[in-house]
């Protein structure tokens, strides 16, 4: 009896999801893209910094908000100097907060 109780167990702990997966949008390429349409927008992300348009910014979703016209306008993300993803995560999840939907990760 007490192996099978310990059989369940091991089936139930192997069988259980602890964590909860998160899913990010990204748009990659394909074969139509559509038209880019106002100031550039291009984020890239090293490893310690993050600069908008070549420049290093403190508040990246203030200086979007006076690059957008709305929260679906394309943002281009670079992740340059071999940035880890989980850095990029970090970009794209703070983007996502702020109410930008248009991402689209570039080499």
């Amino acid at each position: 009896m007490i192996d099978v109780v310990f059989l369940l167990l091991v089936f139930f702990m192997l069988a259980a999801r602890f964590t909860l997966d998160g899913a990010i949008s990204v748009s990659g390429p394909s074969g139509q893209l559509e038209a880019y349409a106002g100031p550039p927008r291009l984020i890239d992300i090293s490893p310690d910094v993050t600069r908008l348009n070549g420049r290093m910014v403190e508040n990246l979703a203030v200086e979007l908000n006076a690059l957008t016209e709305s929260s679906d306008d394309t943002i281009l993300l670079r992740p340059v100097d071999g940035a880890p993803l989980q850095r990029l995560v970090d970009v794209m999840e703070l983007l996502e907060s702020a109410g930008f939907t248009g991402l689209v990760l570039v080499e």
